[in-house]
């Protein structure tokens, strides 16, 4: 019985992270680019229990001690793309990651793409992250163009024609789930993610861009929702665990009253 109140407290403690997981991806349902997280579980260690002997050889059980929260990764499938009608805005459609430059020099990734013209007259992300390309716009452009394959044109207001600026190129990884999420959208590489790969779009099995269109987040209401209602009676049932385990503690010791 003593081992049941800690099975019940460790049932509780997973459920209570699983409804913590739930509910930041429920706070970022209207998110661009957020990805959701998934709960997965592994069972605790377990106890050998001598029993008495029967027939000829002692027997044990195996008793197992709880649960514990094996990962909470992210999960990268391709969100809803909308359109903005914002020239600035861009979409992935398929694999890959825009890389921008963090304030002390190092590399982050995002599939947020939004983007805007920042003060160095260099495409940045809202946030102000630069992208790694180092685009800068020209100050007479009246118009930007941003193919499928990621190149950069613009058009100023003395000439008509496109002129090439720059090219956008994506990164994509063996195991984007070893990417650690730092905020703002943004991603920083472990070991866990894996051989990096950077190119065009559309090439190396990475995605296209869509001039126009923002990736909304992939968190499924419907889905989350009933992971909520689940977990939520995990909790309760091991609270009653703990609960029942408490009550025949308490009739053990008034036995002899």
């Amino acid at each position: 019985m003593i081992d049941a109140l800690y099975i019940g407290a460790t049932g509780m403690q997973a459920q209570q992270q699983h409804v913590d997981v739930i509910a930041n991806n429920l706070a970022n349902v209207n998110t661009s680019g957020f990805k959701k997280n998934r709960v997965l579980f592994q069972d605790a260690y377990y106890r050998a229990q001598q029993l008495s002997a029967s027939g000829e050889a002692n027997q044990a059980i195996l008793l197992g001690m709880g649960t514990l929260i094996a990962s909470n990764n992210k999960s990268f499938l391709q969100g809803d793309v909308k359109a903005t009608e914002s020239p600035l805005d861009l979409a992935i459609r398929g694999n890959g990651f825009f890389e921008v430059l963090l304030p002390d020099g190092s590399s982050a990734y995002t599939r947020h793409g939004a983007l805007k013209v920042n003060e160095n007259g260099v495409l940045a992300t809202v946030s102000g992250y630069e992208l790694k390309q180092q685009i800068e716009i020209p100050v007479d452009s009246v118009e930007v163009v941003i193919d499928a394959s990621g190149k950069v044109s613009s058009r100023n207001s003395k000439d008509n024609a496109l002129a090439e600026i720059g090219q956008i190129e994506l990164s994509s990884f063996s195991n984007s789930e070893g990417l650690k999420p730092v905020g703002d959208n943004l991603f920083t590489v472990t070991d866990a993610a894996g051989q990096v790969t950077v190119n065009k779009p559309g090439e190396d099995g990475l995605g296209t861009l869509a001039q126009g269109y923002l990736e909304g987040s992939n968190v499924k209401l419907s889905e989350e929702m009933v992971n909520l209602v689940l977990a939520q009676r995990a909790y309760e049932l091991s609270a009653k665990v703990i609960q029942a385990s408490d009550e025949m503690l308490s009739i053990s010791n008034n036995l002899r009253r």
